[in-house]
């Protein structure tokens, strides 16, 4: 058994606490939002995941201390611009040895920095004395699945695998088959790259669309984000993986997808921002494109999916007449086209 705090009480973070305490771990929910930890603690059912059933030995706490002193691993899973502030809180609770995770998938639009990253920063500016390991843990897993106990895969990565082994230990059983990668930075670009592409889907989906241009913008997609990841020194192995097209198969094709839903609303002809309200959710695409554009253009790297989506979301250009200009763009060769320009 394994002391384990999570920070969020949204519906991945109560998802992963359910399945660890069901692990037979002890586990600490917390959140900055007080409301929320009253309801969970009477109710024991997450609003957003209906019908699934908090066991009554998961605790919640409005005292992000009790989070964090005492545990074995500290696992981040609030959306991705409250990482920051998250980290800044738990800060001064910290203490050797623990294992940060994060589950969050997006990068800092200003730092250019991932989850991970941030977390080490903030830490860092915050004088942590505590000597922590870090690591991502991302792929194909959407929370109402994991919730009912659905088969599932997902990537522990570290550079250092004794912490990316440790943590695959901690959250693998019979319904959840971890696997570890060393590659942090190309598993949390995945991360945050793939709900750009799945807005794309959601759009086309919107328009009323079919599965063959969806299918070619999965896979084009997916070239982008690759392009991209080695340019930026990752390994391409990444991008093959479950936390690369794996989670990009499941983000833009499945009805548990925000990202997708939204895309659909936007694609519908709703402006954006009251397309995010409808889905009544956290949209993680919606806040990483800002960093995708200034990586593309830092890398010097050619995204026109992605450019694309830019000029939907931001610049208010019809989602029709973007697509119609992605599908006369200069010839090209699909095998020296993948990595290349």
């Amino acid at each position: 058994m394994s002391l384990i705090g999570i920070l969020g009480a949204g519906t991945w973070g109560t998802a992963l606490a359910r399945m660890l305490v069901n692990s037979n771990h002890d586990v600490t929910v917390w959140s900055a939002l007080p409301q929320e930890i009253d309801e969970l603690s009477e109710k024991r059912i997450h609003p957003k995941l209906p019908g699934v059933v908090l066991p009554d030995s998961l605790k919640f706490t409005k005292d992000i201390s009790q989070a964090c002193v005492g545990k074995e691993m500290i696992i981040f899973a609030v959306p991705s611009p409250f990482i920051r502030s998250t980290a800044k809180s738990a800060c001064g609770f910290l203490s050797n040895g623990q294992i940060i995770v994060s589950v969050a998938k997006g990068v800092e639009k200003d730092t250019l920095f991932t989850m991970t990253e941030v977390i080490r920063d903030e830490l860092n500016k915050c004088n942590c004395q505590a000597e922590v390991s870090l690591a991502a843990l991302s792929g194909p897993t959407h929370a109402e699945e994991v919730a009912i106990d659905l088969p599932s895969t997902i990537v522990s990565a570290c550079e250092d695998m004794e912490t990316a082994e440790r943590v695959q230990d901690v959250f693998m059983n019979t319904f959840m088959r971890v696997y570890t990668n060393p590659d942090i930075k190309g598993v949390e670009l995945c991360g945050a790259m793939k709900n750009i592409i799945a807005l794309a889907s959601g759009i086309i989906v919107g328009l009323g669309y079919g599965d063959n241009i969806k299918a070619a913008l999965i896979t084009r997609g997916m070239a982008e984000i690759t392009r991209l990841g080695i340019a930026m020194g990752c390994l391409p192995q990444t991008f093959y993986g479950l936390a690369g097209i794996g989670d990009l198969i499941v983000t833009a094709t499945s009805v548990h997808s925000r990202n997708n839903k939204c895309g659909q609303y936007i694609g519908q002809g709703i402006p954006t921002d009251e397309a995010v309200k409808k889905v009544g959710m956290v949209v993680e695409g919606i806040n990483a494109i800002p960093a995708a554009m200034k990586l593309k253009n830092e890398y010097k790297v050619e995204m026109p999916i992605i450019d694309a989506v830019n000029e939907v979301v931001n610049q208010g250009i019809s989602p029709k007449d973007v697509i119609t200009q992605l599908m006369i763009r200069d010839k090209k060769n699909e095998v020296k086209g993948f990595l290349e320009f």
